[in-house]
């Protein structure tokens, strides 16, 4: 399991021209499953996101997260997360779990995240236009 989660101020998913999620402020988390994943990792990783202290306090330090700062999460399901880019030069996704999997697993997760706070998402296996405006800029890789 993979997730890229970027600190954001106003960000949207747009499917055939209609907004599907849009957030305020908040985080923006990309995430990504593979063969192997587990409802364990799943409940580990939203904690870890939920927890991160990557929003300024009052001296201007990344010392808050999102549970502290406020806003919600935009969740995007990506499955080229787990591109593989070894041999040449078109990305392998062999690694990437299997849609009828991924779309359970995306769910999950987004069900586990909204445990703790307001979840915008996207649509899975959709063509989608995402719109971000990546505060610091910060973006932090998570893999579990």
């Amino acid at each position: 399991m993979r997730a890229l989660v970027q600190r954001s101020g106003k960000s949207s998913v747009t499917v055939n021209h209609e907004v599907v999620g849009e957030i305020d402020q908040g985080l923006v988390v990309f995430v990504g499953f593979t063969d192997g994943d587990s409802i364990e990792q799943i409940q580990y990783l939203a904690k870890k996101i939920v927890n991160l202290r990557i929003f300024p306090d009052d001296n201007g330090v990344m010392n808050k997260s999102i549970l502290d700062y406020g806003g919600k999460i935009l969740s995007v399901s990506q499955f080229t997360l787990y591109a593989n880019c070894s041999k040449g030069n078109r990305p392998s996704y062999i690694e990437a779990m299997n849609n009828h999997e991924a779309i359970h697993f995306y769910e999950l997760f987004n069900e586990e995240l909204r445990k703790y706070i307001e979840v915008e998402t996207g649509e899975f296996g959709a063509d989608m236009d995402v719109r971000i405006t990546n505060i610091g800029p910060t973006t932090i890789w998570l893999e579990r």
